[in-house]
């Protein structure tokens, strides 16, 4: 049991997608939403501005099981396989924006759905088959975001 609550963790800066060509995951990414390449290193890893505070990495699956030796320090083995799930944020009347962009970009919004809170979701999937969303806000009751 804790003594005393920990210290506060602000936001997600990072997610990692494992994908089998970082290359290609990094092309599709920059078409669909224009992320920019933050860094590169090889075929191993580029990272993406997926938002003004978030990074998406793209991991060449399995090319990080040894870890990552850095000049300061050594990143840890890590890796991970299967489908996983990430949520994008989308506005409020953008959603046939977002409809009309993603059918230019061939890609297939496999559901959608409107939540009873008043949001909109589109699901889709990239080329490593990671499932994608797009979602509207006030999905969540986050404490002290704004409700409106």
């Amino acid at each position: 049991m804790l003594a005393t609550p920990p210290p506060s963790v602000t936001s997600l800066i990072e997610y990692g997608l494992y994908v089998a060509d970082v290359e290609r995951a990094a092309k599709w990414y920059q078409s669909l939403f224009d992320f920019p390449v933050l860094l590169a290193e090889g075929d191993r890893l580029k990272a993406l501005q997926a938002g003004e505070q978030v990074v998406l990495l793209l991991f060449k699956a399995g090319a990080s099981l040894g870890g990552v030796p850095m000049p300061t320090g050594f990143i840890p083995p890590h890796d991970g396989s299967g489908p996983h799930h990430i949520a994008f944020a989308m506005t409020k009347g953008s959603e046939e924006h977002w409809e009309r962009h993603l059918q230019a970009h061939d890609v297939t919004i496999a559901s959608t759905v409107e939540w009873p809170e008043g949001g909109t979701s589109f699901y889709f999937r990239d080329p490593d088959g990671h499932l994608l969303e797009l979602i509207t806000p006030r999905q969540w009751k986050f404490q002290p975001w704004p409700q409106s």
